[in-house]
């Protein structure tokens, strides 16, 4: 497959000029000003964060996407499917306080905010999976399938699962309906390691289900009603908590590519990666830790696949912070060195596949050509 071009820039500018015009030169660079937005219904898919948060894409960088498309006719909305976990995101009234409280409005953000799956996560839209393999139908936001094109803006960071959230990752899960986030969730359940555990009951305030009882004094996750969302691994402090199934990662990743592939499939996209306060944690926690590697700058292209890798390899080529869950991890006794930054802060994470089984159902290839633009 021929490579895919990737436009790069960092965030330095010069006196008298902002990030957020140096964002817009660069869409203009990548392409983005050769859709037709004319007369469009154009979604910017965007995580607004959890409260308590602070990682998040600031909004100045929506209003600066989406401003660039009305200047071209396009009639841009900011858009996120509602969450499976607890946290004040679950429903529509919450997500939609939620992103006002963290500063996405209609003034600040350039263009209305909508949820995508409306008010409870159910109105979704049937979409076949083009080459799917684990999914034959996705279940996607319906506003977002209405959209005549895609646009996602992405804060590219770690994850406690999927090793990095980028693109692919806030097209696959971020656009599934409530339904379509628990058929992604669903393999893998989590098994609590009696031994580690400290009864501080922190895992079951992330549990939607109520799944997580304490009869014999532990932490006992009840399958039945588990969705396997993985929330409980990143709340427990202590590790006693983890996959019971070394392949539920992978599995994990090869249902967001191919949700990916149903969000883009048949219909214009381009996608916005910014690679800048790299938290080791998804910004669906009500916190963020300090970042695990430095700023790295912003990246853009028609290739959601190619970006990704990208900005992977990117990362992969930066001292970790000091301070931070990346170095500390490496400090440890017995430190096994993954020679991956991702993969180093979380252990049981993985990303790979992801990127390797989207390049397979054709949504995109890791080969790519990195332009810069200074």
């Amino acid at each position: 497959m021929q490579a895919s071009q990737v436009y790069f820039t960092d965030f330095r500018v010069t006196v008298g000029h902002s990030r957020l015009e140096k964002l817009q030169r660069l869409l203009t660079k990548a392409g983005m000003d050769q859709i037709d937005f004319d007369g469009k219904f154009v979604a910017i898919k965007i995580h607004f964060g959890e409260p308590g948060n602070l990682a998040y894409l600031r909004p100045n960088y929506a209003k600066a996407v989406a401003d660039y498309i009305k200047a071209r006719g396009g009639k841009p909305f900011l858009t996120d499917c509602n969450t499976l976990y607890p946290g004040r995101r679950k429903n529509a009234l919450e997500h939609l306080e939620t992103a006002w409280e963290n500063g996405f409005t209609p003034l600040s953000a350039g263009c209305p905010v909508i949820i995508a799956d409306g008010l409870k996560g159910t109105d979704e839209t049937l979409v076949p999976v083009h080459n799917g393999v684990r999914v034959k139908e996705a279940k996607i936001g319906h506003a977002i399938m209405d959209a005549d094109i895609v646009i996602s803006l992405n804060h590219f960071k770690g994850h406690e699962m999927a090793g990095f959230g980028g693109a692919l990752k806030n097209l696959g899960m971020g656009c599934g309906s409530r339904a379509g986030k628990m058929e992604q969730h669903n393999h893998g359940k989590p098994v609590v390691n009696p031994e580690l555990c400290r009864n501080c009951k922190l895992c079951a305030r992330q549990c939607a289900q109520s799944a997580i009882s304490y009869d014999t004094g532990k932490a006992f996750i009840d399958h039945s009603k588990c969705v396997g969302c993985g929330r409980c691994i990143g709340g427990c402090n202590f590790d006693a908590i983890s996959p019971s199934d070394d392949s539920s990662a992978e599995d994990l990743n090869y249902k967001m590519a191919e949700y990916a592939q149903a969000v883009c499939y048949g219909r214009p996209n381009f996608h916005i990666n910014l690679v800048m306060d790299i938290s080791p944690n998804c910004d669906c926690h009500g916190e963020n830790d300090v970042a695990i590697l430095p700023d790295v700058g912003m990246f853009a292209s028609f290739d959601p696949v190619a970006l990704d890798q990208a900005c992977a390899d990117a990362c992969l080529r930066q001292k970790p912070m000091p301070n931070s869950q990346l170095s500390d991890n490496m400090a440890k006794p017995h430190f096994h060195d993954y020679h991956d930054h991702f993969k180093n802060s979380t252990p049981e994470s993985e990303w790979k596949s992801c990127l390797e089984h989207a390049e397979e159902i054709g949504l995109g290839t890791r080969t790519y050509e990195l332009v810069t633009l200074k």
